[in-house]
């Protein structure tokens, strides 16, 4: 007698940052892991030991609020929560997860996912580097495009962006740095008066452009190195573990089941990723030349992540894609990114 064996697609998962738990996410936890109350009791009863909402009680809100849900204290928790909510509810059978990889506050979920930290000691790092970012609000951020509309790339902006980034950063009381290279779109990290200054240089792009982050810090600069030194202090090296997955971190560098050094794992965690440019495009095409994933799943929530991940993969030719309506072809032939944040898309994922 055979048995047929269902074959299973080797995976890409991403893992989302801040920004992505907005209005149109309110009642994400309730709607799709409303099955996972021990997992999400947890968390909850970890938050109510820190006095903070729980983000049960966040989630349930009649109505989305920008102060209190994009608060990093509060935003963190709450997408940890939806996301690995969501790798739980990918469905094995189907799908191989052969790396891992996340943007931002994403690499701090993907060390979940993987059990580099165990589901506690995940949690406890995102929600006090949350809380810690939160309690400073040191700088901010701001996004700008560096490709059209048709995701090409506009001739000579890169480079005209990184001269005006030096150039108002060395300027007096102005600090600006390059803080996430996220696909398309540059995102500047630095202070007050630098990006004052920015925005005053940035000509309008797209009708949305240029685009100030609330609540957020200048992620990945150098303005975060007191942020970094608290979390050392707060998270041991001894938390750390080897990943069960291949990890991809903000600089492309891999940390394997069987090679890592989780000292130098904890203090990349804890140092480098704080304080120095994340760029997640370089992580999206490590992944996929590395270890030629089938499929890519986004976790949840939201789903804005997709285009920066679209884009990443125009930018080397990935699956002969040159442009964004090669990429909305595929997708509509056989979709080849799954956002869980999507419905349609998550049905597939589930």
């Amino acid at each position: 007698m055979t048995h047929s064996v269902t074959h299973k697609q080797k995976t890409l998962v991403i893992c989302p940052g801040r920004g992505t738990y907005n209005a149109t996410e309110l009642g994400y936890l309730n709607r799709y892991h409303s099955d996972k109350a021990e997992m999400i009791g947890q968390i909850d009863a970890w938050r109510r030991e820190q006095g903070q909402p729980s983000i049960t009680e966040l989630d349930s809100r009649s109505h989305y609020s920008l102060a209190e849900h994009s608060r990093g204290d509060n935003a963190s928790a709450l997408i940890w929560g939806c996301a690995y909510g969501d790798y739980l509810a990918i469905d094995r059978q189907r799908f191989d997860i052969c790396v891992i990889t996340g943007n931002s506050m994403g690499w701090y979920i993907a060390l979940g996912c993987t059990a580099a930290l165990d589901e506690r000691n995940a949690f406890r790092l995102i929600n006090s580097m949350g809380t810690l970012m939160q309690q400073s609000l040191i700088g901010g951020q701001l996004l700008y495009p560096e490709v059209d509309e048709n995701w090409q790339p506009v001739a000579g902006r890169s480079e005209w962006l990184d001269s005006l980034t030096q150039q108002i950063d060395s300027e007096a009381d102005c600090q600006l740095y390059l803080s996430i290279r996220l696909g398309g779109l540059r995102v500047f990290g630095g202070n007050a008066a630098a990006l004052q200054r920015l925005l005053s240089e940035l000509p309008p792009e797209q009708g949305r452009y240029p685009m100030r982050l609330h609540n957020h810090a200048a992620f990945h600069t150098p303005l975060q190195s007191r942020i970094a030194e608290q979390g050392r202090q707060q998270l041991p090296v001894e938390l750390f573990h080897c990943p069960s997955v291949p990890l991809i971190d903000g600089r492309g560098g891999q940390w394997s089941p069987y090679a890592t050094d989780t000292e130098a794992l904890w203090r990349y965690t804890l140092d480098d990723q704080v304080c120095q440019p994340y760029d997640f495009s370089r992580a999206v095409q490590t992944a996929v030349k590395e270890q030629a994933p089938e499929r890519i799943i986004i976790l949840g929530p939201g789903a804005t992540l997709g285009g920066a991940v679209a884009q990443s993969l125009i930018e080397i030719g990935w699956q002969g894609w040159r442009s964004k309506q090669d990429f909305i072809e595929a997708q509509q032939a056989q979709p080849y990114l799954l956002s869980m944040g999507i419905e349609g898309q998550r049905a597939l994922a589930v």
